[in-house]
């Protein structure tokens, strides 16, 4: 499938370089929303990371959001796939991709991004060079994603 790309933050080029690994990690993130517990909102989320090891390994992870009935407890399908990554030992993350499903209370599949709070734990295991992929569905046969940095998400996050 044929990807059209929207840069923030990023260069044509390098949206050029990613399309395979960003087109085959938003189908992942599609597939992982399709598994997310969200019976309160019901707003779907699915997230997945491209990861690197401490050797130069690269793997990927996904994540769902998982809600609670106290709120509190519910977590985001970005924070699930990078907690899976970082259990792994894979700690820094290449390519963040996030999907959310079409459902009857949000017919409308659009591209939304994440949260401060996983904007923040995105940032934790981000590089400048990490990208953030943001699912716009598929229009005429083409895959729709947002591309951006987590300096273009969270320009002033806190950082040690």
């Amino acid at each position: 499938m044929d990807l059209l790309c929207t840069p923030h933050g990023v260069s044509t080029e390098r949206c050029e370089l990613v399309q395979a690994s960003v087109g085959e990690l938003l189908q992942l993130a599609r597939g992982s929303a399709e598994r997310a517990y969200a019976p309160y909102s019901k707003f779907h989320v699915g997230a997945a990371v491209l990861a690197q090891n401490d050797l130069g390994e690269t793997d990927s992870f996904i994540g769902c959001n998982v809600e609670n009935a106290s709120y509190g407890a519910t977590m985001c399908a970005e924070r699930s796939a990078i907690f899976s990554a970082v259990s792994a030992g894979y700690r820094q993350i290449q390519i963040l991709a996030l999907s959310t499903t079409a459902t009857a209370d949000h017919p409308e599949l659009s591209m939304r991004s994440p949260c401060g709070l996983c904007r923040q734990v995105i940032s934790e295991f981000a590089s400048e060079k990490t990208l953030i992929a943001i699912d716009g569905g598929t229009k005429n046969g083409k895959q729709n994603v947002d591309l951006a940095t987590i300096d273009t998400l969270l320009p002033w996050r806190f950082q040690l």
